[in-house]
């Protein structure tokens, strides 16, 4: 059928609403209706199957974000983009579209057939950016990219990634880097503005009978195009070295300026700015959904991330911006965040307050353990002790005396113990554990200290990771 056969007000929600835009579709009602894995975000992608063809339906909360990648895949028609065959008039809470399979571009990438698919959908980029602006500009649902949106994604790294991790800076001199920066993007950018796709990489380009196909394209607006190269090519998972991105920028740039007759020099012109920016807000995306939503993708994306920002360090990129510098090294270095390459269990074992969370899970796996420490008698309650910690012998001999202490860690042993002989015979290369208390200071270093030095007596094979997250403490122990 042709593309946008199907605008019908439809009663119902959900899958039944999918299930009678099918029906229109199709002519027949579909025979499955499979719910598909999510990626980061917040629509509900489902697969349609009928005898002779299926289609991917789709539901979200988000009814603008819906009629712009309706409208927009009208617009660039024609231009690898899916097909979406209907939707519901009644309100654009769904619709479904062509079914481009489930091979994305990132699990092809590093491959020679993937390296072509690179090179192809560069050419295809600058051709669906450089569209007439009057065939989407009324489509797109947000506002052109500029000075505002520039400090938007800035602060949305300050606020997401670099304040959560605790690295000190001067905001008054961060701003005024961060206002230099979005200056010195305007001014290189001015030359090439089109259609910004915002998210192009290589998860959202789909690969069917050999060719690329774009989706996600809903948050485009106008902006500088470069961005979407940078984007795709710096893309922290990707991982592509440096003569790869330079080569497929050419291309790139090449392509853009065969059709605009804009100089390669010109369109290239704003690249290190536009890594630095794309970089910070990736890392703010990353904090957002990674640290606060705990979505294990975003989780392990943060040390690439982080590899990329040391470069712009070292290259002399943010030398331009001495205070953002100076934030950046500080969170670079930080262990918390370094890629284990180590073979091997590593256990992490936390101390921390309850008041302000629980400990993030950077390997991504989830699960472990976690043991309330609050029914002991707190030192914290009496002045000689405020300013000790539980690595303290006055601390140490207190809880011990009680007699509280010495039962709980051995109970806490024994609940652990097993799992982790089943996680060093499995070949299971990551463990959390965490104690709590009120201010991470008493009873949950002492409970962490001694769990982390028993299990480091106990299973010498495993690396033991103490983490004091609220002193500000981190030992390793069986470091081979």
């Amino acid at each position: 059928m042709e593309l946008n056969d199907v605008k019908a007000e439809i009663t119902g929600n959900g899958e039944d609403c999918l299930r009678e835009l099918g029906r229109l579709h199709n002519g027949k009602v579909p025979k499955k209706i499979i719910r598909m894995t999510g990626a980061g975000s917040n629509r509900s992608y489902y697969r349609l199957i009928w005898d002779n063809e299926t289609a991917i339906g789709v539901i979200g909360d988000d009814l603008r974000e819906n009629r712009a990648f309706y409208h927009l895949a009208e617009d660039f028609a024609g231009l690898n983009v899916p097909k979406v065959y209907g939707y519901n008039a009644k309100n654009f809470d769904s619709y479904i579209q062509e079914d481009l399979g489930d091979t994305s571009l990132f699990s092809l990438l590093h491959t020679q057939k993937g390296d072509a698919l690179v090179e192809e959908s560069m050419r295809l980029l600058a051709r669906l950016q450089t569209q007439d602006a009057h065939r989407w500009e009324s489509d797109v649902m947000c506002a052109p990219f500029g000075r505002r949106q520039i400090l938007w994604d800035l602060n949305y790294f300050k606020y997401e990634f670099l304040k959560p991790a605790a690295v000190v800076f001067d905001e008054d001199l961060l701003e005024d880097d961060f206002e230099r920066l979005a200056n010195t993007i305007l001014v290189q950018t001015e030359e090439c503005v089109g259609f910004m796709y915002r998210d192009f990489q290589s998860r959202n380009v789909m690969v069917k009978d050999d060719k690329p196909y774009f989706i996600d394209f809903q948050g485009g607006r106008r902006g500088p195009v470069l961005y979407d190269a940078v984007s795709f090519l710096w893309q922290a998972r990707a991982d592509f070295c440096d003569e790869f991105r330079t080569r497929m920028l050419n291309v790139y740039a090449d392509e853009y300026s065969r059709i605009t007759g804009v100089q390669p020099s010109v369109v290239l012109k704003p690249l290190r700015c536009l890594v630095l920016l794309r970089t910070l807000q990736v890392l703010g995306a990353y904090g957002f959904r990674g640290l606060v939503e705990h979505k294990a993708h975003f989780i392990e994306s943060i040390p690439s991330a982080l590899k990329g920002l040391a470069t712009l360090i070292t290259d002399g990129t943010l030398d331009a911006f001495p205070e953002l510098k100076a934030a950046c090294k500080s969170l670079c270095s930080m262990p918390r965040f370094k890629k284990d390459a180590r073979e091997g269990l590593t256990m992490r074992v936390f101390s921390f307050s309850y008041k302000k969370g629980y400990p993030e899970d950077l390997s991504g796996n989830g699960g472990g353990f976690m043991f309330d420490c609050r029914a002991m008698h707190n030192p914290g309650r009496y002045a000689e002790y405020k300013s000790l910690t539980g690595l303290d012998a006055p601390v140490r001999e207190f809880l011990e005396e009680r007699g509280e202490i010495q039962p709980f860690i051995a109970n806490a042993m024994n609940l652990v113990a097993p799992a982790v002989e089943r996680y060093l015979s499995r070949g299971f290369n990551s463990l959390q554990i965490g104690f709590g208390c009120t201010g991470g200071q008493h009873r949950s270093v002492y409970s962490a200290q001694a769990m982390g030095e028993k299990l480091a007596e106990k299973f010498p094979d495993a690396r033991i990771e103490i983490i004091h997250r609220e002193q500000n403490k981190h030992l390793i122990l069986n470091e081979k």
